[in-house]
């Protein structure tokens, strides 16, 4: 300090949220930061979006992005489906008040604006493994058919998998190093299923830093390898939120002859997406995280219109074209759209809450809460660098490559998460060293992240973490 006072800059109606812009930018905070946190919620222009979630008096929740607590609407959604249970039986199926016929495809429409696709491109269905076997899937044997991606201005794969040496060459599918277990498990699964092994053909980039993977490094194994036929990455990582370029990386994979696919589970629902003007050809995503539709609730995929009239690897009979669906014909035929992708009778209970949650979030605005989301991490890593010098920040610092969460790392992050729980602050443990800190845009006031960071300020300052045995393989 030069000894002169300083104030952070003033809300105003164009950028409520300056002041924690400022601080990370290194303007610092003025003498007290309970200040600066007062003016960023009094401006706030979602402050009173929270008022719509159920939350408890007696915690901080900062684990959004693993489940997002219920809102009223997603609560009235799901009463009025138990009311139609009750009341009409089977007949609620056509009888509903939207029918339960068409829910995968009314909910899909609901989401779509969510991710920048056409009504007909994205339907409810399944949960998110499930759409990725069947998707990944689908592409793998459409590769094995010679049929590679068709975008304007890109070749597309020949089929033929022949190098200059003569010999079939099998398709690939470039992963990284960073995702999310699950996906690497289904993707193998398809891929053995399909006679191919996922030992040779599951290429995986790796991480410079063991937090984020380098988009340039993507393009490189793209050039690497002429095998690629499927590019799966996530729009956002698990582990340290770093948020990817998905229109670079879907351009990458179609130069390359690939079909472009994401897991978009931990950005839905927090960043505004543009799948239709990237080009991407197919994605997933579960609902229960930044989507706030409750424990185990449906999963969503995307699927370009130019894909539509494929047949599923995983086909089921409510991937059926509706018109026909309750002929009962032994020969299957696909919907004309995303809701081809899904299999088996929805679970409606599990559906429910999701028409409400959206109507919450599209409400409030997915540009405002974006805006919002990143102050609110802005903030946080400010006062982190300011305060908490035992502690880093693994979440890229840049907005275009930050989700919603941070990474905040330390060598005793699993002591120090059990200690933030027992003080009332609800986060969680990734191995090795992360904890994971979401202050989500719809029910997250500025002064909560700062009380977030005073409780680990007091943790690390008593040594108060060191009170708590740590155990592998715990629910986090």
């Amino acid at each position: 300090m030069d000894g002169t006072e300083r104030d952070d800059p003033v809300p105003d109606a164009d950028d409520p949220y300056a002041p924690a812009s400022a601080a990370l930018n290194g303007d610092g905070f003025e003498r007290d930061p309970v200040r600066t946190a007062a003016r960023l919620d009094a401006a706030d222009p979602l402050s009173a979006v929270a008022d719509q979630f159920s939350l408890p008096d007696d915690r901080l929740y900062m684990d959004g992005n693993s489940l997002g607590p219920p809102s009223d609407a997603a609560l009235a959604s799901l009463d009025r489906v138990v009311e139609e249970w009750r009341e009409l039986l089977i007949g609620g199926w056509t009888d509903a008040e939207p029918p339960w016929f068409g829910v995968g495809e009314r909910l899909g429409a609901a989401l779509a604006p969510l991710v920048g696709a056409s009504e007909s491109e994205v339907a409810a269905s399944n949960s998110i493994t499930v759409n990725i076997h069947t998707l990944v899937g689908t592409f793998l044997d459409e590769l094995l058919a010679g049929n590679g991606p068709d975008r304007a201005g890109h070749a597309a794969a020949d089929g033929t998998w022949e190098p200059e040496d003569g010999a079939d060459v099998a398709p690939a599918v470039l992963v990284n190093e960073l995702d999310f277990p699950s996906d690497h498990y289904a993707i193998r699964a398809q891929l053995r299923q399909r006679g191919i092994d996922p030992d040779e053909k599951l290429r995986v980039v790796e991480s410079r830093d063991g937090r984020t993977i380098d988009p340039a490094d993507i393009e490189a194994a793209l050039d690497a390898h002429d095998d690629v036929g499927i590019v799966f990455m996530p729009t956002a990582l698990y582990r340290s939120g770093q948020l990817f370029d998905v229109e670079r990386i879907t351009r990458a994979a179609h130069d390359a002859g690939a079909y472009a696919g994401f897991d978009a589970a931990h950005s839905v629902g927090a960043v505004p997406h543009a799948f239709g003007d990237a080009g991407v050809d197919f994605a997933v995503w579960c609902t229960y995280k930044y989507l706030n539709a409750g424990p185990g609730s449906i999963g969503a995929l995307f699927v370009a219109e130019r894909h539509h009239g494929l047949t599923p690897a995983l086909a089921g009979w409510w991937g059926h074209e509706k018109a026909t669906q309750f002929e009962m014909r032994m020969a299957y035929t696909p919907a004309d759209s995303a809701g081809a992708w899904q299999i088996g009778t929805p679970p409606l209970l599990a559906a429910a809450p999701l028409e409400g949650s959206i109507e919450t979030l599209r409400a409030a605005g997915l540009e405002r809460l974006r805006a919002k989301s990143l102050a609110l991490t802005d903030f946080l890593i400010a006062l982190v660098d300011e305060r908490l010098p035992a502690v880093d920040v693994g979440t890229p610092r840049s907005h275009d490559a930050r989700g919603g969460h941070v990474a905040v790392e330390h060598p005793e992050a699993a002591r120090l998460s059990e200690a933030l729980k027992d003080r009332g602050v609800v986060v969680d443990f990734r191995p090795p060293d992360v904890v994971r800190v979401c202050p989500a845009a719809p029910y997250t006031a500025f002064a909560d992240v700062l009380e977030v960071v005073d409780r680990i300020e007091a943790i690390l300052a008593a040594d108060a973490h060191h009170e708590y045995a740590t155990e592998d393989g715990g629910v986090t």
